[in-house]
């Protein structure tokens, strides 16, 4: 397969196999720090691991222009987090080719990768199969929105259990339990523990999480990578509380 090398994987799996937890920083194209370059440097120094670019729904933003300033100002790798093929980035390091397994809507399971995989193919950028996991935290957002699809519900951790481990099954090689962008709460941390004993892949979650205790507990309960991105535009001094959790 004509792929670029598959590193950003790699080092995916082998920090789970080492226990180094990841901090995953989402990035909207539609809200874009005011100053990306300070705020960067602050992820950077909090110990972020990643970028994720991309969301639900984008009406004024653009991933590849976002994707290129970020590249030119930090080293940490740029994962697209795709709501629709037309995020598709080459300027990035990876793209989580998500299945929307927790729904039943055929496009989100099939239909729009059909669309994408040539254009990925012509790229040359690193595919990571991701299993994506929506659950129900408190309230309607606009990914449950946009894929017509009902979320999980909190409270059945072992309903997520079995769904991630038909997706790693069909060969997913991410599982991503997320809430939502604007989850009032954070996915249960009983779900969070019982998919990742279901599991051989790396776990990671997001949704709702407003402090560091709650990504301390998901990280305790098993998630691999924890994802914020909501309450870093609300409040960019977030990162200050989570840094202690990723800068050892």
């Amino acid at each position: 397969m004509n792929l670029r090398k598959a590193n950003v994987y790699e080092k995916i799996v082998n920090a789970a196999c080492e226990g180094k937890k990841k901090l995953a920083i989402l990035i909207d194209p539609d809200k874009t720090p005011p100053d990306l370059a300070s705020f960067l440097y602050r992820a950077e120094q909090a110990g972020a691991g990643y970028f994720f670019v991309g969301g639900s729904l984008l009406t004024s933003g653009e991933t590849e222009t976002l994707v290129r300033q970020i590249k030119s100002l930090s080293s940490v790798p740029v994962i697209i987090f795709p709501g629709n093929p037309a995020q598709i980035c080459k300027a990035a390091d990876a793209l989580l080719f998500l299945s929307l397994i927790s729904g039943r809507n055929p496009d989100l399971l099939i239909g729009r990768h059909v669309e994408a995989a040539p254009v990925l193919k012509k790229i040359k950028i690193e595919v990571i199969p991701t299993g994506y996991i929506l659950v129900d935290c408190g309230n309607m957002t606009t990914a449950s929105y946009i894929s017509q699809t009902l979320p999980l519900p909190h409270d059945k951790p072992e309903l997520a259990a079995i769904t991630a481990l038909a997706g790693e099954m069909l060969g997913l090689r991410l599982i991503y339990l997320d809430g939502g962008s604007g989850a009032r709460k954070t996915v249960d941390l009983r779900m969070v523990s019982s998919v990742k004993q279901a599991i051989n892949v790396p776990l990671i979650v997001g949704g709702g999480i407003q402090d560091a205790q709650s990504a301390r507990d998901i990280l305790h309960a098993g998630a691999d990578i924890v994802v914020v991105g909501t309450a870093l535009e609300k409040n960019p001094d977030f990162l200050a509380e989570l840094s202690p959790l990723f800068r050892s």
